[in-house]
């Protein structure tokens, strides 16, 4: 079973956002483990500007390609190259070392608490 992690808050589509300034952003284990081995990672520039519950960026695994939505409006600030060249982070430590990108939040787009993202994905908030 996935695991949420307590400190954050999720879109509907499985990105984290860690509600810093600026924000950090990331995927789920949820979305992690239904992905499979992630092979590659497409992140917005910095300086991009983002609408919440936009398309940003892709990732692609071994078994399809899936598109990451912005879960807030803002200017990116920062990219994570490091999960662009080893993008198997995301399935190994998709709340820490896997965070994809930060970003100078001036509105939220919908976001669920850990527990009500866990209830709607079958995980469970660790």
């Amino acid at each position: 079973m996935s695991t949420v992690n307590p400190n954050y808050r999720y879109s509907a589509e499985h990105e984290w956002i860690d509600g810093q300034s600026p924000a950090t952003v990331g995927v789920s284990m949820v979305a992690a483990e239904a992905l499979g081995d992630v092979v590659y990672i497409e992140l917005p520039e910095v300086g991009a500007a983002l609408t919440a519950g936009q398309v940003c960026g892709e990732i692609e695994s071994t078994k399809s390609v899936s598109e990451l939505f912005s879960p807030v409006t803002g200017e990116v600030v920062e990219v994570n190259d490091a999960v662009v060249d080893d993008p198997a982070l995301v399935n190994s430590d998709p709340y820490g070392a896997a965070w994809l990108f930060r970003v100078a939040v001036t509105e939220e787009g919908p976001l669920l608490s850990a527990e009500e993202y866990a209830a709607a994905n079958d995980a469970t908030v660790e």
